[in-house]
Order: C-alpha cells, then sequence, then structure tokens
C-alpha cells in the first residue's frame, strides 16, 4: 500500500485582510483614533442640535424683506437658529456634486488620505520610503502643498469645489432672507464655543496639530 503524500495547501487571501490592513494602521496612529472619536462624538451631538425640518420650510413664515438690512438681519438670526441644518445642506450640495463626478471624488478623497496617513496622523517613527529613498517630514509637507495647490487651483476639481459651495450658500442666503424668524426662539441658542465647528478642534485634534507643529 503506498504511502499517501500530504500536499501543501495555501489558504486563500482572506476577504477581512484590507480591513485588517486599514485597523492595524489606524491603531498605530492613536492620534488618528482619537481624532476620528471625536469628530464622531461631536457630529453625533450637532445633529442632536439640528432644528425640526418642518421649521424651515414652513410656507406661512415666507415674507420678502422690507429692505436689505432687514435681508441681512434674517439671514444673521436664521443662521443662528439653524446653522447645523444650513451646514447639512451645504454639505448635501457638496455631496451631490462630487458624486456627480466621480473623478474629482475620487480625487479629493485620494488627497485627503495622502495628507491624513502620509503627514497628519503618520508615526514620527515610520518614515516614508519610496523606491529605496527616504523623504524627510518637509519634503512630504512641501510635495503635499504642491500636490493639493495644483488639485484645487489647476484641475476642474478646484471649480467643481466652488460652484458648488456658491450654489449651496446662495440658497442658505436667499432662504434666510426670506424666512421671517419671529416665530423662532431665537433665544435657545448655542453657547460660544460650544458650536459644530468649535466640537470638531478639541483635544484630539490640538494634539495632532501639536505634533504636527514638532514635525516642522
Amino acid at each position: 500500500m503506498s504511502s499517501t503524500q500530504s500536499l501543501p495547501i495555501s489558504d486563500p487571501p482572506s476577504s477581512t485582510t484590507g480591513n485588517a490592513a486599514w485597523s492595524s494602521t489606524i491603531s498605530a496612529t492613536p492620534a488618528l483614533r482619537a481624532f476620528l472619536a471625536r469628530l464622531t462624538e461631536s457630529t453625533r451631538r450637532a445633529f442632536a442640535r439640528r432644528r425640526p425640518w418642518y421649521e424651515l420650510i414652513d410656507r406661512t413664515a415666507f415674507s420678502k424683506p422690507d429692505s436689505l438690512t432687514d435681508a441681512t438681519s434674517r439671514i444673521r438670526k436664521n443662521f443662528n437658529y439653524f446653522r447645523v441644518n444650513y451646514l447639512t445642506l451645504l454639505s448635501g450640495v457638496l455631496a451631490f456634486s462630487l458624486l456627480s463626478h466621480p473623478f474629482s471624488l475620487l480625487t479629493i478623497v485620494s488627497l485627503l488620505c495622502a495628507w491624513l496617513f502620509l503627514y497628519l496622523f503618520r508615526p514620527a517613527d515610520q518614515p516614508v520610503v519610496i523606491n529605496g529613498r527616504t523623504f524627510s517630514d518637509k519634503e512630504i509637507l512641501g510635495i503635499l502643498v504642491v500636490l493639493t495647490v495644483f488639485v484645487v487651483f489647476l484641475t476642474s476639481v478646484g471649480s467643481l469645489l466652488m460652484s458648488a459651495s456658491l450654489i449651496g450658500l446662495g440658497i442658505i442666503c436667499v432662504h434666510g432672507a426670506f424666512r421671517d424668524p419671529e416665530d423662532l426662539f431665537l433665544d435657545d441658542q448655542e453657547i460660544p464655543g460650544t458650536g459644530l465647528f468649535f466640537s470638531f478642534t478639541g483635544a484630539a485634534t490640538s494634539a495632532a496639530v501639536a505634533d504636527v507643529m514638532a514635525r516642522v
């Protein structure tokens, strides 16, 4: 009887390899993990302060402003009250524009990932090596700055972002000018320093900025 020989069997690549690599990358950068946790919590708390959408589109509350001064005052009051709603609307316009142009979306995502993983949240003890050449932090910063300027000002991505931003701001200004804020509880506003943008710039961001300044 011939002996049975065992054939070497290699395990097929796991579908979770990419997820594991992503998780290991994040776990290797505590500043990034802290920033993401802070960003998630801040976004959740910001959306908790969102005003009901029916107040935003209440047709009975729309009227023509008496003057330019009245329109400016309305925009300011409505922005203070519908701040999160307006920022959500602006983000939606930007997202729709980028989704309508997949190449621009891919370019923006790639540029953002390059900043995050090659400079902002890259551990200082892990240099960037390409084709056997080690790049310093200043060289990486210079390359990213030049690449960002090229993408924003010399390609269609910049014009797309600018056009979408202007459209979103135009919608917000028109709504704010014609939405009469007299029926809004304007005293129920956020305390200065606790808004949407301030929440994103907490201790985690400060630590990341300090780490970046230490590189320069």
